[in-house]
């Protein structure tokens, strides 16, 4: 043993051993070196991996709640202008029955009814085509076979003219804006014993 500064020296082991406090000296945290420094920071460096990767987990889980929540309103959007367009192209629809039934009324056979005929078919092709080309098509009825969800029975008519079932003559036409039913048409069905 070597003696300096009155005291005596003790060789120790660093990893294994601390050595002992002396009396009346001052003993403050011992810094921790080699094994022990990596062993004690391990965990905490687990602890903070665990707590980004759960932050960034819940940030994505938050950027795709509002990505979903953004693209909803959007669509929701959309939708409400189609039914907005659809309650107001209900409101032309009695337009075009009058159109309808002027035609069909006709006229006698001088020139000027002729001239007025053909200007009322000119502006209801005009319409036909302006709320064609916005989406609103009419209902195909005559001859084809009866379908609740498009027409309207409102009469049974027995007859061998056309199959069992299936609509004989249209009474006011039915309209679709796009996929969806504006109106059913109102239609007669055939009623027949050879089905």
């Amino acid at each position: 043993m070597a003696k300096g500064n009155g005291k005596t020296e003790v060789n120790l082991d660093l990893d294994r051993e601390l050595p002992a406090a002396d009396d009346g000296e001052e003993t403050g945290p011992i810094p921790i070196t080699g094994k022990a420094a990596d062993e004690s920071a391990a965990p905490e460096t687990e602890k903070l991996r665990a707590e980004r990767d759960a932050l960034l987990d819940r940030l994505a889980r938050l950027q795709a709640e509002f990505d979903n929540a953004r693209k909803r309103a959007v669509r929701e959007q959309q939708e409400f202008r189609e039914y907005a367009a659809a309650d107001v192209i209900k409101n032309f629809l009695p337009i075009l029955d009058s159109f309808e039934r002027a035609l069909k009324a006709g006229g006698d056979s001088n020139s000027s009814s002729n001239d007025f005929r053909n200007g009322i078919e000119l502006i209801y092709r005009q319409f036909q085509d302006a709320l064609q080309k916005i989406g609103v098509q009419p209902i195909v009825s005559v001859g084809q076979a009866f379908d609740p969800r498009v027409h309207e029975a409102v009469e049974m008519v027995d007859t061998t003219e056309v199959p069992d079932h299936h609509v004989l003559d249209e009474l006011r036409r039915g309209y679709k804006y796009r996929e969806r039913l504006l109106r059913p048409a109102m239609v007669r069905v055939a009623r027949n014993a050879r089905g």
